[in-house]
This record gives structure tokens, C-alpha cells and sequence, in this order.
């Protein structure tokens, strides 16, 4: 049977329990963080089993993103197991594989320059994310873009007009995620800036600073280096569903 947490001591206890098992549980500890401060994306906890120790499972009622996270350290196996499933249904799959990354003290991390303009983004850039993320450029993810913009916290910074030059957004499990420079803006230390104060207010917030690296982006993992983040060992892998129908949609 499966049983849905409800009662915010069952929830606050599971959050606990998740922390002593970090970094392994990041995501999930992160979406139960979410959960326990006014659930902004409507998820849900199931418990796997009546009683005894069961294992938390995460579903939400919103619409799913166009892809899912397996968690780093989740064996090579879960991804060609779930590959095979998707091939007896007919299912078109792609999986991507990337580093994450974990900043043990965001608090040392080097000061910025006080002339920084930072600022929010608003709902009416979604259609700029949507062009710039490499899972974007259909209905599908512009809805996705559009939940994260509207239930959890981003920042960017600004031209003098007030424009976006570069940014980075957080999803459902607490991740730092979708981190972009405009191209015109890059060589800059636009997005040191950015990270740096996203994993500010991440801690000051309560949560953890980490987000996940494509395996071949080389000029990010330095950055991420250089700035004190810690990569964990594995790998967490994304996997797009449709990939071929999701890109030729509107």
C-alpha cells in the first residue's frame, strides 16, 4: 500500500532523516524542504508500506517537467532498466549524464562588487527561458519554466534598462538550475556573480547550494571549482521523454 504524508510532524521527521542522509538523498531532501515551508509546488509524499520503515516517494499534482532527475549515486542500471521499459512501450527516451556539485559553506565564498544590479526575474521572460534552456522550445517546457518562475525563488542581474543579462533559477527539489548568459554579456563574471548569490540565499534560506553540470561543460566545472563547490562522485542522470516530439512542438 501507499500512504500519503500529510501530518507535518511525519513530514519534519522524514526531513531529518533525509539530511543524515545527505549528499546521497540532495534532491528529495530538497523537495521535502519545499513541502515543510508552504509546498509552492504542490507535492505529495508517499510512504511505501503500512507499518515499519518505508521509503519517501515524491509525486506532484502540478503538470510533470519535460524530464526527470535520477539522483546521483543511483546505479547505472536504473537508467537502462528504465531505457528498456520505455522501448517495450514505445517511448522515446534521452538521457543525459551530469556532475553535481555541492558548496559545504556558501558563506566563503568571495564578496561582490556593490555596483551589482540584481533583480528578479517575471513571468513575462518565460518565453526568453524557454528559448535559451537546452530542454526548452516547446508548450511543454515554457509551462514548466513558467511553475518554477511563479513558486520558487530566481534572481538575475541587470542591464541598466532593468534586462536580464544573466540568471539561474531553482526548481522543486532545491536545485540551482537553468543558469544562463546572454551571449553578448559572457566573459564578464556575470554568472560567478550569480552563483555566488544564489548559494547565499539558498543558505540563508535554510537549504543546501547545489546544482548539476553537464559531464562535457568544462568552463562551468571550473567555475564551480573555483568558487569552493565540491563534486560528489556518480552521476545524475537526466532523462527527456519524447525528446523528437517535445522539439518539434509549438
Amino acid at each position: 500500500t501507499m500512504l500519503i504524508l500529510t501530518c507535518p510532524a511525519q513530514l519534519q521527521r522524514l526531513e531529518g532523516a533525509l539530511r543524515r542522509s545527505l549528499p546521497l538523498a540532495l534532491p528529495v531532501h530538497g523537495a521535502v524542504m519545499n513541502i515543510n515551508r508552504g509546498n509552492p509546488g504542490e507535492f505529495e509524499v508517499v510512504k511505501k508500506g503500512g507499518s515499519g520503515e518505508g521509503i519517501g516517494v515524491l509525486g506532484s499534482r502540478c503538470p510533470p517537467p519535460p524530464l526527470t532527475a535520477l539522483s546521483p549515486g543511483l546505479q547505472e542500471e536504473v537508467a537502462k532498466v528504465s531505457q528498456a521499459i520505455a522501448d517495450t512501450k514505445g517511448v522515446e527516451l534521452e538521457v543525459s549524464e551530469y556532475y553535481t556539485y555541492l558548496h559545504p559553506d556558501p558563506s566563503t565564498m568571495p564578496e561582490l562588487d556593490p555596483s551589482v544590479r540584481v533583480g528578479s526575474l517575471s513571468p513575462s521572460h518565460v518565453d526568453l527561458l524557454n528559448e535559451t534552456w537546452p530542454y526548452g522550445g516547446n508548450s511543454r517546457s515554457r509551462r514548466y519554466l513558467a511553475e518554477l518562475l511563479r513558486c520558487f525563488p530566481n534572481l538575475c542581474l541587470q542591464d541598466g534598462a532593468g534586462q536580464p543579462l544573466s540568471w539561474c533559477l531553482t526548481d522543486h527539489f532545491g536545485t540551482g538550475a537553468h543558469g544562463y548568459t546572454l551571449p553578448a554579456h559572457r566573459r564578464r563574471g556575470h554568472m560567478q556573480a550569480v552563483m555566488v548569490l544564489a548559494a547565499r540565499r539558498a543558505q540563508a534560506r535554510g537549504f543546501l547550494s547545489f546544482g548539476h553540470t553537464a559531464t562535457g561543460n568544462r568552463p562551468m566545472q571550473r567555475l564551480q571549482e573555483e568558487l569552493g563547490h565540491q563534486r560528489l562522485p556518480g552521476l545524475c542522470r537526466f532523462v527527456l521523454h519524447n525528446p523528437g516530439l517535445g522539439r518539434a512542438g509549438p
